[in-house]
């Protein structure tokens, strides 16, 4: 049995009252996202437009913990490597940083010419065609992106996909009914 096919048995499983909240824990899997939790909710019989905002805050909850994790994580880095320099210039010496490796520096040299193509509303309303929300928002926020930039064009694409993907469930499932 798949991650997929486990939420759609836990969410047949459990209270009306508690559905929402199995949605909402899908919604924040990469890969799942909003739209699969979505469509999980929908197909599990909870309302559309129900499944759909649980599918999104779960969704954007996740992102939104990533983008502060990641901006946090850029701004250690670079306070480390400034006091680095500074030893540096002192005198002190510097352990070597390891060289990125080549298949990380062929990845970043990709996300960067998205994001100078489409800055960040294409690459965050164009990236879940190619990867998570998760995987996109944290690339943002590490780049040095500001956060709260990062989490609306995030949440417009989480609200964005999340919606088409609920209109086109809710129009399959009602022509097979």
């Amino acid at each position: 049995m798949n991650l997929v096919e486990t939420f759609q048995n836990l969410v047949a499983q459990v209270p009306e009252l508690v559905q929402p909240l199995i949605v909402a824990l899908a919604g924040a899997i990469p890969f799942i996202e909003g739209e699969g939790a979505a469509a999980i909710g929908i197909i599990g019989g909870i309302h559309p437009v129900v499944a759909a905002i649980a599918a999104m805050v779960g969704n954007f909850l996740c992102v939104a913990i990533l983008v502060i994790a990641g901006a946090g994580a850029r701004k250690a880095i670079v306070t480390r490597s400034r006091s680095r320099e500074s030893v540096a210039a002192g005198g002190g010496s510097i352990d070597e940083v390891p060289a990125e490796s080549d298949r990380g520096t062929a990845r970043r040299a990709k996300f960067q010419r998205a994001f100078e193509r489409y800055g960040v509303p294409g690459v965050s309303l164009l990236g879940p065609l190619l990867l998570p929300t998760h995987f996109t928002a944290t690339m943002l926020a590490a780049s040095g992106i500001g956060k709260g930039r990062v989490l609306i064009w995030q949440a417009a694409a989480i609200v964005l996909w999340t919606t088409a993907i609920t209109l086109i469930i809710t129009g399959a499932v009602s022509v097979i009914r």
